[in-house]
């Protein structure tokens, strides 16, 4: 009885999969089809040729539009770990007047919209000259109010014995928090990263607000003037694109799963 009633649990949870998984798996499947193939309604292309993927990188030039997203991506990611994990362990081993005052403050702007600072980060990176640059796609999404809430709740669960003990070795802030603090805190370290790597990656409205050079846009962007410039009927071509650009963050989601899941947890329960 046992048994039949966890077979048909895999049975239900892999339909709910594939209903859930059906638009990537077509994507993935419209891909490889012609135009006629994808007008005619077919689920399995006849054959799997490249040609789209090929006309997909001759329309634009999308390989350069991943590099860019790459390295906007990494250097984002990098920078608010950097950013964040500092104003974290200054909110938890360092005793100054207001501190929680301040750190209340903080964490009240993840309730501000994006849009509402669009306007006014854009005039910012516009007066700096930083147009077309990537300083205008990384350094504006250093400081991150969520970031920093994540790490502070993980920072808390180190005792103050251990803060206090490396203090009487001699140890200062900042050696206390490479040789300490970072070190215990990978898995939170892991899960922002990971969250801000694909977040970044899937920016689309700020860098196109920023960007007016072809040589300096992300592949989202990209993606996006593939779709306008092909004429509708190119689905294959369009479809090829988006699983070019969808299999970064589908490998990095597939291969931090569990850190990000367990990150996430431990944040929400410490």
């Amino acid at each position: 009885m046992i048994a039949i009633k966890r077979g048909s649990l895999y049975v239900v949870l892999i339909l709910v999969a594939l209903l859930l998984f059906f638009p990537i798996i077509y994507a993935f499947l419209v891909s490889f089809m012609s135009t006629k193939e994808v007008l005619m309604g077919h689920l399995i292309p006849k054959s799997f040729s490249l040609t789209n993927y090929i006309d997909a990188f001759q329309a634009l030039p999308l390989l350069h539009s991943l590099i860019n997203s790459v390295l906007v991506s990494v250097i984002t990611t990098m920078g608010q770990i950097i950013v964040c994990s500092l104003a974290a362990y200054a909110f938890v081993f360092i005793e100054f007047k207001g501190r929680q005052f301040l750190f209340l403050l903080f964490v009240s702007t993840m309730m501000i919209p994006w849009e509402a600072s669009i306007i006014p980060n854009f005039v910012t990176v516009q007066k700096l000259g930083w147009i077309n640059h990537y300083a205008a796609l990384t350094i504006p999404f250093f400081a991150a109010a969520f970031g920093t809430f994540l790490l502070r709740q993980h920072f808390k669960t180190i005792p103050k014995e251990l803060h206090e003990a490396s203090r009487m070795a001699g140890l200062g802030h900042l050696s206390f928090f490479l040789k300490v603090v970072m070190p215990v805190s990978k898995t939170s370290l892991v899960t922002l990263g990971i969250y801000c790597f694909l977040t970044t990656w899937n920016s689309y409205l700020w860098p196109l607000l920023v960007t007016t050079d072809e040589r300096s846009r992300t592949a989202q962007i990209g993606l996006r003037q593939l779709h306008a410039q092909e004429n509708v009927t190119q689905w294959g071509v369009v479809m090829a694109g988006v699983v070019i650009v969808a299999i970064p963050t589908l490998l990095v989601l597939f291969l931090g799963q569990k850190h990000l899941q367990k990150g996430l947890m431990d944040g929400a329960v410490k």
